[in-house]
């Protein structure tokens, strides 16, 4: 009975409690407002170090979303693995979407942890912000720097920096290709300009022929897996390719510059164009045969000034050679370069020779495989049907450089009707075949055999020693 009354009533608990939550919240306030929020996140960080960690067994990694003024690529790729990684007790998240996205994309806010688990190895992940702080309204972000911390046990630190860490750069590749909206860039006043690249081109829908398509969709396998290899050997990991853009680019997942050299002045805005282009990229080069007189434009000096080129100091081939295979040409990685040309015979030969243009491709006239292709995406003919009557007919008078795919395609598209629109392109095949009695495929076969020897001796020889990084080039040519 007398232990009883020695105990407080239930209202002075509560009251004392009160005054001990009303203390706490006004020390809290004041904290966050009088002390600095680095300052804030030392003391925390030192609190958690003495009461929730054991510092002998614990290692923690800082990844840093800067490097040297640069972006640390280990943070981006951390950043994009963890997005897939969030769980869904998180209580604060920060949500973000570009003009150029499809889809939101969820990050971690400032605190928030996330547990992975790698070859049965406990990892966690704590997002942290310093500085920085918004809450003046100006919005200055000067001095803000975000980083990751990565703890686990000591004894795994081999298992994390050899393993875990590349296969997060693995995952966030395979993310990012996956999310990656491709980009037509075009030129305007020595600037690069973008615009959503949504072109429906596949190989899948190419009118060529189907061993020609698997030569080149085994060649930018074969660019893409080979990155170790191009080091090893000293070659740039870039492509000079003429051809199937919008295919390679859909295949690829890769944006497209599209570039008109005779928007070019000098060599200096050639380079400095090529660096400011990324990686992962396709830059194609129209019509070079005519876009500009390289071979001849250092001795083209008129008085007049009309040729604005040579006023300022002109684009010359030897420009052009060493942006698409010198040393400039080696600060860039995973590229591919494509020329197209009406006129292979014009081009220089410094810049078709071996080593210097992987691939050279011969695009000029429609056979039989293409026909059929082009059947299939305008009037739903396919292989899995039986052939149509014409066929056989429309095979006979395609043999031989007679008619293009343009031109194919114009003919199918007159009339929904099938029998309609193979009889016109019959009609059409008869009268080119009439005008072109003399035409032959053996402009055709000769450049498939080039190509094949240039790729024999591409393999055999290679290309000269220049950087770390992959470079291939193929010229796409009609006539």
């Amino acid at each position: 009975m007398l232990f009883s009354k020695d105990l407080p009533s239930p209202t002075s608990i509560f009251t004392a409690y009160a005054s001990m939550a009303g203390y706490m919240m006004m020390i809290r306030s004041m904290a966050h407002e009088l002390i600095p929020a680095p300052i804030q996140e030392f003391i925390y960080s030192t609190l958690r170090s003495l009461f929730f960690r054991s510092s002998s067994t614990t290692l923690t990694l800082t990844i840093d979303d800067d490097n040297m003024g640069m972006d640390n690529e280990i943070y981006l790729d951390a950043q994009t693995y963890l997005s897939t990684k969030i769980s869904p007790d998180a209580v604060r998240l920060r949500i973000s979407k570009g003009h150029k996205d499809k889809h939101v994309t969820l990050h971690l806010s400032n605190g928030e942890i996330i547990v992975d688990v790698y070859q049965d190895v406990e990892l966690t992940w704590r997002f942290v912000t310093d500085g920085g702080d918004k809450t003046n309204g100006g919005g200055d972000d000067d001095g803000k720097s975000e980083y990751f911390e990565l703890s686990f046990d000591k004894k795994h630190k081999d298992l994390v920096i050899n393993s875990y860490v590349p296969y997060i750069e693995s995952k966030a590749k395979d993310i990012n290709d996956e999310r990656r909206i491709l980009m037509l860039h075009s030129l305007n006043c020595l600037r690069w300009e973008s615009v959503i690249l949504e072109h429906p081109s596949t190989f899948e829908t190419m009118a060529m022929e189907d061993d020609l398509k698997r030569d080149v969709i085994d060649d930018l396998d074969r660019f893409i897996r080979r990155k170790e290899f191009y080091k090893r050997v000293g070659k740039a990991w870039k492509r000079g390719y003429l051809l199937l853009v919008a295919a390679m680019a859909n295949y690829l997942r890769f944006d497209v510059y599209d570039l008109q050299l005779a928007s070019v002045l000098r060599d200096s805005d050639l380079r400095r164009l090529l660096l400011a282009t990324r990686n992962r990229s396709i830059l194609v080069i129209e019509d070079i045969d005519c876009a500009v007189d390289l071979p001849n434009r250092v001795e083209k000096q008129p008085v007049d000034g009309k040729n604005r080129g040579e006023s300022q100091g002109p684009l010359t081939l030897s420009g052009l050679l060493n942006f698409i295979d010198g040393l400039w040409s080696s600060c860039g990685d995973e590229r591919i370069i494509i020329f197209t040309t009406n006129h292979k015979d014009r081009l220089d030969p410094a810049l078709l020779r071996p080593g210097r243009m992987d691939m050279h491709i011969y695009m000029g006239h429609c056979s039989f495989q293409g026909f059929k292709t082009l059947a299939s995406n305008y009037l739903g003919l396919n292989d899995s049907t039986m052939p149509h009557r014409l066929y056989p007919e429309i095979e006979r008078l395609m043999d031989g450089d007679v008619i293009t795919p343009a031109q194919v395609a114009e003919e199918l598209m007159k009339s929904e009707d099938v029998d309609v629109a193979l009889e016109g392109l019959v009609n059409v095949l008869k009268k080119m075949r009439f005008k072109n009695d003399e035409s032959s495929p053996v402009m055709k076969k000769e450049s498939r055999l080039e190509m094949e020897e240039m790729r024999l001796r591409r393999d055999s020889e290679g290309s000269p020693m220049k950087s770390s990084k992959r470079i291939k080039k193929l010229v796409l040519f009609w006539t």
